[in-house]
């Protein structure tokens, strides 16, 4: 890897671990309303697939072993209670939005992918944590982890392009 891969990688780890507390709770689910999502789609239109996927699992390791860097909370129960699943949902959502984004910069590209990729993976982790931590039945999960947080990732998947696009333009002509 290049110094300029390695910088981009550590920018976007950052930016993961700030935006993650640009957050707020829903008090009938144990998911947060967060700007992580968006930095993540971000993060996926800006690096290619496998540098996407080091990137969030940076991120993940590093609230792992216990560095603050999860909204609402922090360690291994963070990652096996109920939200956990979102995390590692995005081990799969991400990269591969980063591979589905497409060769050209296109803001309509780069939406469509979000949210009939990222966003559907990523509720599937967080259904299948809620159902697993809670025991409860699929319609239980899908109330507090999905049906709340449809409106809010679709204006991320949307602001997330539209930054993509200005920050991929940006770095084609070199700033």
């Amino acid at each position: 890897m290049q110094t300029r891969d390695l910088t981009k990688i550590a920018m976007c780890v950052a930016l993961c671990c700030v935006t993650a507390f640009i957050s707020f709770p829903l008090p009938f689910t144990p998911g947060m309303v967060t700007a992580l999502t968006l930095a993540l789609g971000l993060t996926a239109y800006v690096l290619p697939p496998k540098q996407t996927f080091a990137v969030i699992l940076i991120y993940i390791l590093m609230g792992a072993v216990g560095l603050p860097v999860f909204a609402g909370g922090t360690g291994l129960g963070r990652l096996l209670g109920p939200a956990g699943g979102f995390y590692f949902a995005w081990l799969v959502a991400f990269p591969l939005l980063s591979f589905f984004k497409g060769d050209k910069i296109n803001f309509k590209r780069y939406v469509v992918a979000n949210i009939l990729i990222a966003i559907p993976i990523t509720y599937v982790g967080g259904v299948i944590s809620m159902m697993l931590c809670l025991d409860i039945g699929l319609w239980e999960a899908l109330t507090p982890a999905v049906f709340p947080f449809i409106p809010g990732d679709v204006i991320k998947a949307c602001a997330a392009a539209f930054l993509g696009v200005k920050l991929n333009t940006k770095l084609q002509r070199g700033f």
